[in-house]
């Protein structure tokens, strides 16, 4: 286990991820979330193919001892993705982003329940002080909560999001569990393979031929999608999930940038005080985790024998 190595692995999965769902949200007024879906899982294969030949693995990668395990991955993964991705287009990014925070909390609940991991208070008042950063985001939307005067389309998009929230939780708990059997590419493949497939049962709702510009983003998403999970499976191997889910955070601010000078969407006080608590909750765990790195470090070196 190195947990800043798995801290390092998250951020970089984070950022390409958002520039991954940049692509998504382009397309979401003309492509519908389950076209979205296939095109992002399937491109995400060659570039699972292609980084194990480039490892020599491509013969021994994709073997497993769980199949099961893969299904059950796939299968909420999937749902995490169709829902996150109808809500994109009827949301504004940065608020997206903010409800998809519930996922970190419910992670670390997750993770005690299923897999026994230890949660110390530390992690948890990080994970809390991030969440209380996500309220603050959203607290203009929560305080205009009247049937009369909310818009019904981004009341089902934060719906969505927030059960997507659910979903994204409970796949990443699977992915800790297969990561004790499982090759990354394995895992990443797999999934791809099975959202690919259930994806294709959304055809008779309406898919569309999208046009030049929209293929490519279409195709660009499923390439940085399988980047992104390769980047986010490896951080499993390196630290527990309750130490790395609070740095999903980073994606708030890249999602206020990307929000702000490409969809023209203006952060309001509310989300840079939001913005701010998560990034502080993030910073927090780092310098806890590097603090404990160095003293298991000092402490080897003492019991270590001289001469």
């Amino acid at each position: 286990m190195n947990p800043l190595r798995g801290i390092l692995l998250k951020l970089m999965s984070v950022t390409v991820f958002v520039a991954m769902i940049t692509c998504i949200k382009t397309v979401a007024d003309t492509v519908p979330p389950g076209e979205t879906v296939f095109f992002r899982s399937l491109f995400a294969i060659p570039v699972i193919l292609a980084w194990l030949t480039w490892q020599h693995n491509l013969a021994h990668g994709l073997k497993t001892k769980n199949p099961m395990g893969h299904v059950w991955r796939g299968l909420v993964g999937t749902a995490a993705m169709a829902m996150s991705f109808t809500a994109v287009g009827l949301l504004p990014l940065p608020e997206v982003t903010a409800i998809g925070y519930a996922a970190p909390v419910l992670t670390v609940i997750f993770a005690a329940m299923f897999l026994g991991e230890e949660v110390r208070a530390f992690r948890l008042s990080a994970v809390a002080l991030g969440l209380l950063g996500v309220i603050v985001i959203l607290t203009p939307r929560l305080t205009v909560l009247n049937i009369e005067t909310v818009d019904k389309l981004e009341t089902a998009g934060a719906f969505l999001m927030l059960m997507g929230a659910v979903f994204v939780a409970l796949a990443q708990v699977f992915v800790r569990k297969l990561v004790g059997t499982e090759s990354t590419a394995a895992i990443v493949f797999y999934f791809s393979v099975t959202a690919t497939l259930l994806s294709l049962l959304t055809l008779p709702f309406g898919w569309v031929v999208p046009n030049l510009g929209d293929t490519a983003l279409l195709i660009l998403a499923g390439l940085l999608g399988g980047v992104g999970q390769i980047l986010l499976t490896l951080s499993y191997r390196h630290a527990d999930t309750s130490v790395i889910a609070p740095f999903e955070y980073l994606s708030i601010l890249l999602a206020v940038i990307v929000g702000y000078f490409i969809f023209d969407e203006t952060p309001t006080s509310f989300t840079v005080a939001g913005v701010a608590l998560v990034i502080l909750a993030g910073l927090i765990i780092i310098y806890r985790e590097r603090k404990l790195g160095l003293e298991r470090a000092g402490q080897r070196e003492v019991m270590t024998p001289q001469g």
